[in-house]
């Protein structure tokens, strides 16, 4: 299938909410993006939608502000595909755009804490192989960072923004 990408807008919200809301089992997530809109870590043209051409917001990606020790860096959270649509690519479609508008701004790393057999296809490897951690117990290889541009990739442990809650 083919996927239309583009940056969310402000007329995408309650879609937004609906796919994040039917990806997860509570509406935390859907929550968090509600929060995160508010909050100074929001960056804009760094959340993004994916949905067949014509058709409804299916896929959404989002990007904000987080630190690995004193260094500027993004948080891939949430990524969500409405269940009836998952497996088909809107997931790879919004991330892969997210993270190249996040290459295109200048941006040097991203972290997310997900699924390891999903995260690598982007480039995305262990965290802990820059000696990057999360202040909380998760999986090594749960918690991953991509460097999104040739240099040194800052060690330290991640500082998300307030409505993440850790």
């Amino acid at each position: 299938m083919t996927w239309t990408t583009r940056p969310e807008t402000p007329a995408d919200h309650a879609a937004v909410r609906a796919v994040v809301r039917a990806a997860f089992p509570t509406p935390a997530e859907a929550d968090l993006v509600d929060a995160l809109r508010g909050d100074p870590a929001w960056l804009p043209g760094l959340a993004w939608t994916a949905a067949p051409p014509g058709g409804p917001v299916t896929g959404y990606a989002l990007l904000t502000r987080c630190h690995v020790g004193d260094a500027a860096a993004l948080a891939l959270a949430p990524v969500a595909v409405h269940p009836a649509r998952q497996r088909t690519g809107a997931g790879t479609a919004a991330v892969t755009a997210a993270l190249g508008a996040a290459r295109d701004a200048g941006e040097a790393l991203a972290v997310l804490l997900g699924h390891p057999a999903y995260y690598p296809r982007f480039g995305f490897v262990p965290a802990s192989r820059y000696g990057i951690t999360a202040g909380f117990d998760v999986p090594d290889d749960a918690l991953m960072a991509l460097a999104l541009r040739d240099g040194p990739v800052p060690a330290g442990r991640i500082r998300y923004p307030a409505p993440f809650g850790v």
